[in-house]
């Protein structure tokens, strides 16, 4: 039994280090004044060409909505498995959201993009209201949303 314990510790000393090589990411949202029920974001990752790599945060306090968040819905059919521990409250008018998440250093300047689905009940919807690259450069530096979000900024 012994060996066994071994192996097991140093298999997971070697792969551990690996696994946990992330860069706490802040993101920062900042609502425009409108008339209306407070907003749900959707934040998540992409590739390049839009396609879904993972889910960083979800502000939404009814799942019955998340089909609004047309682009993250439509990647992930709302799975809650996708958002385990990764989700909040709805952000109301002209008010501020600002979340830490853990993102894998392979994924920051490496083509991939940082979108934000944003709704709000019986309102027009914003898919990819925001779409900023996961790189250094863009970090810091503020982005205008196209509707409901004033504005969005990522810091590492």
């Amino acid at each position: 039994m012994k060996p066994v314990y071994a192996a097991l510790a140093a298999s997971t000393a070697l792969t551990l280090p690996a696994m946990t090589q992330a860069a706490q990411i802040t993101l920062d949202t900042d609502m425009r004044r409108y008339g209306g029920e407070d907003a749900y974001l959707a934040y998540y990752i992409t590739d390049a060409n839009g396609k879904y790599v993972r889910h960083l945060w979800l502000a939404s306090g009814k799942s019955r909505w998340w089909d609004s968040l047309s682009s993250w819905y439509a990647a992930t059919q709302g799975s809650s498995s996708e958002i385990a521990g990764l989700s909040g409250a709805s952000v109301g008018s002209g008010r501020s959201l600002s979340v830490t998440v853990d993102v894998e250093d392979a994924l920051i300047n490496a083509g991939y993009q940082i979108r934000v689905d944003a709704a709000v009940e019986h309102m027009p919807r914003s898919p990819a209201e925001i779409i900023v690259p996961l790189t250094d450069a863009a970090a810091g530096q503020p982005v205008a949303g196209r509707g409901y979000i004033a504005t969005f900024t990522f810091d590492m």
